[in-house]
Formats: structure tokens, C-alpha cells, sequence
């Protein structure tokens, strides 16, 4: 049995985000579990200057990079040292992160299986109050020369993994972590370990087809990856019988999570995987809409969806059943105290249902004015509207460092979404609508954009 290669690795940064700051120090031992085999370190050519703080805590300083290689002149030096190795850096994803910016800056694709000193750690000498690198190197007494500099952490990094790999189920321990708990002998028999973690781990939406070519499931992501390997590492029976099925995967790369929901929703209503029930409907056959009826008051109704039956109607949100309709004019009723004889749930011919609970405020006897209900009733507008007002694009990441994603909202609906290189962002509107991929409207999608923008009120938005 081939022996496995750890490539431990350690950076030093002008700072702690990936996507702002550079590299200014790597250092990478490889190491069979015994011994390390190889090494390389260098300082790096960050391209910017390094922050007074950072130099404090590190050592480094301008004027020592300055004459330094830049990263892609080191490229290929760390790209050879870690193919086929495990990387291995303690708190991985910090490391591992600013790495593959780096590498996305240059126009490539870097992945590695990955593993994590601090998560092993953890499992291995329980009861430390830190598992910071600092409290292991004093934990254990291990000699370092100058801390916070790239191959003295890496080898003291070796250090930890070493004990770890020499305890009882250490090597065990170390296998799941690698593979977040997936047995080989769990995997579809078309499916192998290499071929998951050869998939990326970017956001995109993934397929699962049968063996007859048929997609089965459509799922998302914003690491592909992680997400199909929680698939595979969840055993049970209803998982194992899912899993039986799977004979290929494929996936689709989005850049970024909203676009990755959208793509998915639409998928799901295109492809009609078996496994995805929930999310298949593709028709909306009801409908909710409001009016001002004779006495001032905003009421809503809920009717079956046909030109004839939308004619003349505001209508705020569509739905694929009546229960669906209802339950959502139910929920919006009882948390804004209306009348649920305003709201088209009972028969509005004298007091509600609610009046006699105590819950409405007898709208419905005109007890209640016009001017005080409809504050509440606006609000119910707000909420279960579903359309837009304006015409505008929203812009968020792309696959790469040189494009941006955009998301069309026209006429009230999200249709579509496109991909634009940096140059292009200073074209007019008629050539953004030329990228973009139009996709059938459904409610959902105008749902998942306006939860996106609720939550991410910082998106970019250009409206038309």
C-alpha cells in the first residue's frame, strides 16, 4: 500500500483575507509520517506594502521582500511539491485559502485534499486550553527559532502532526478527517474517492444521475465538494438507498451562492429529478391579490390562476397549491392581527372568526377605521409581495478574478444571470442583457433574490 506524503505548509500575509491581501512568506516540508523528504521556503513579493503590525508579529518587512520572487514565480515550485500529497497547515483553511487566490489570480485551479492540524489536534490531546500552534509548541517543548516565520511553523507543525500520527488509530484518525468520514465501501461502485476529491470547491450546483443517464438529484453549494461529500458520509438507511442510485455526477460553477440557488431552482423545475419532491413544482396554479373594497378597506383574496380570473387583479404572489395560498394568508393574518374576513379565509357576512376569538380588532364591523386597519394590511402588501418594482441588475462575484456575475431583474421577475469580464462592466445595458442566460420565471427564484438582498444589503445593484 502506497504511503501517504504530507505537504505541510505555512504562510505568512499582509493580512487575514484571502481575497484582499498576499503572500509574503511560504514555506512547505514534505513529510512521509516519519521523516520530511523535501522542503522549499521562500519570502514572497507581496506587491503591496506589508502593515506595521504585521512586521511586529513576523519579522518581515518591506524592505526584506522587496527584491523577493513574486507568487507566480514560485508557482510552479509549490504546485510540484504538493501534487499528490495531502496539504497539511495547521488551521488549513487560512493557508489553503490565500493559496488558491493566489493560484485564481494566475488563471488556475487549485485543489488538494486537505487536512487540519488544529481539528486533529483537538481529537488527539483533549483537555488543552488552547490548540492554538503557540500553546502546542509550549505544550510539548518543541524548539523554534523564530515563531511566525513560515518554515519554523512549518516544522513545528511536523512536530504535532508526527505525535499524532504515531498514537494508537492516528493514521485512522487522520483517513476520515481526509475524507470527512466516507468509506470507500459506502461509495457508489462508479464512483471513487479520487473522483471526489477531484471536484471543486467552489460554489455551483451539482447533478446526480442513475445509471441510465438520467439527472436524479439537483443540488447547491458554495463548495461542491464538502457538500457531496456530507452526501456520502451521511449513512442510513434512506441516505444508503439514495447513494445505490448514484451512478455519475457532473456540476456547474456559479462563482458565487445566489446565483447557485437560482441555477438550482430552475434545474429542478426543468429536470424534475425523482429525489428532489419538494422543490419540483413548476406550475403556480393560485394566486393572491389585493383590492380596496367599498368601505376603504384593504382586503385580499386568493383565486385559481387563468387570464380570465387574473384580469384586473393586483396580484402579489403565486403558489402551487390552494393550501399553499392559504396557509401563507393564515400565517400573514394571524402575525399582523387582520381580519380574517378582509383576508378571503372565511366568509366575511357579519364578525369574523377572529373578532369572536378576540384577535381582530373588528374590521369586519367596521368597529376598527379604515386608516388604522390599513396600516397593518399595507404591511401584509409588503410582505407577501413577490414582484419587483424596478428594472435593475444585481452584481456579485464571478468564477474568477476577472469576470463578475449579474442577475436580471425585468418586469417584475428575475430572469436570468450572466457572466461579465471587468471590461465589459463599462458597456450600456443592452450588451449586459446579451450575456445573459434567460431562464423560465418562477416565484421561488423572485423569492431567493429578495431574501438575498435582505440579507446582503451591500450587493451591488444597477438599475435601468
Amino acid at each position: 500500500m502506497k504511503s501517504k506524503i504530507y505537504a505541510v505548509v505555512d504562510i505568512e500575509t499582509t493580512g487575514g483575507m484571502a481575497r484582499r491581501d498576499r503572500i509574503t512568506e511560504i514555506a512547505i516540508a514534505l513529510y512521509d509520517g516519519e521523516k520530511i523528504i523535501d522542503s522549499f521556503q521562500s519570502l514572497v513579493n507581496p506587491e503591496r506594502s506589508i502593515p506595521t503590525e504585521i512586521t511586529r508579529i513576523t519579522g518581515i518587512t518591506n524592505s526584506m521582500v522587496v527584491n523577493a520572487p513574486k507568487f507566480y514565480e514560485v508557482a510552479k515550485q509549490v504546485v510540484e511539491l504538493t501534487e499528490g500529497a495531502i496539504f497539511v497547515a495547521h488551521n488549513v483553511r487560512f493557508d489553503y485559502s490565500f493559496i488558491r487566490e493566489e493560484f485564481a489570480a494566475l488563471g488556475f485551479t487549485f485543489t488538494r485534499k486537505q487536512l487540519c492540524t488544529v481539528v486533529l489536534s483537538r481529537k488527539a490531546f483533549p483537555g488543552l486550553r488552547s490548540y492554538s500552534l503557540g500553546n502546542l509548541i509550549r505544550h510539548f517543548d518543541i524548539k523554534v527559532e523564530n515563531r511566525h516565520r513560515a518554515m519554523d511553523d512549518v516544522l513545528a507543525t511536523v512536530n504535532v502532526l508526527g505525535r499524532i500520527l504515531a498514537q494508537e488509530g492516528g493514521v485512522h484518525q487522520v483517513d476520515r478527517i481526509i475524507n470527512a468520514g466516507i468509506k470507500a465501501s459506502h461509495l457508489p461502485k462508479d464512483i471513487s474517492m479520487e473522483r471526489i476529491h477531484s471536484l471543486p470547491e467552489s460554489a455551483g450546483v451539482y447533478y446526480f444521475y442513475n445509471e441510465y443517464g438520467h439527472v436524479i438529484y439537483v443540488g447547491k453549494s458554495i463548495n461542491i465538494r464538502k457538500r457531496i461529500m456530507q452526501h456520502f458520509g451521511n449513512m442510513d438507511d434512506k441516505t444508503d438507498k439514495f447513494i445505490k442510485k448514484v451512478a455519475d455526477i457532473t456540476y456547474e460553477e456559479t462563482g458565487n451562492e445566489l446565483v447557485a440557488m437560482l441555477l438550482e431552482s430552475s434545474e429542478i423545475k426543468a429536470l424534475q429529478p425523482e429525489i428532489n419532491k419538494a422543490q419540483r413544482t413548476k406550475d403556480y396554479p393560485y394566486f393572491i391579490h389585493h383590492y380596496v373594497d367599498t368601505k376603504g378597506y384593504i382586503r385580499f383574496d386568493w383565486d385559481k390562476s387563468s387570464v380570465k380570473s387574473r384580469q384586473n387583479k393586483v396580484i402579489l404572489n403565486h403558489y402551487g397549491s390552494k393550501g399553499s395560498a392559504r396557509g401563507h394568508l393564515m400565517m400573514i393574518t394571524e402575525q399582523l392581527g387582520l381580519c380574517s374576513g378582509l383576508t378571503g379565509l372565511y366568509e366575511s357576512v357579519g364578525s369574523c372568526f377572529y373578532y369572536q376569538t378576540g384577535a381582530c380588532s373588528g374590521a369586519c364591523q367596521h368597529i376598527e377605521t379604515p386608516e388604522s386597519y390599513n396600516e397593518r394590511a399595507t404591511e401584509a402588501i409588503d410582505y407577501l409581495q413577490r414582484s419587483f418594482t424596478d428594472n435593475f441588475f444585481l452584481i456579485t462575484e464571478g468564477k474568477s478574478n476577472e469576470e463578475k456575475a449579474i442577475v436580471l431583474i425585468e418586469d417584475g421577475h428575475y430572469r436570468g444571470y450572466g457572466y461579465l469580464s471587468m471590461d465589459d462592466l463599462n458597456q450600456g445595458v443592452e450588451e449586459w442583457k446579451e450575456a445573459i442566460k434567460y431562464m423560465s420565471p418562477n416565484p421561488e427564484c423572485n423569492q431567493i433574490v429578495m431574501t438575498w438582498m435582505d440579507k446582503h444589503p451591500m450587493t451591488k445593484v444597477v438599475k435601468f
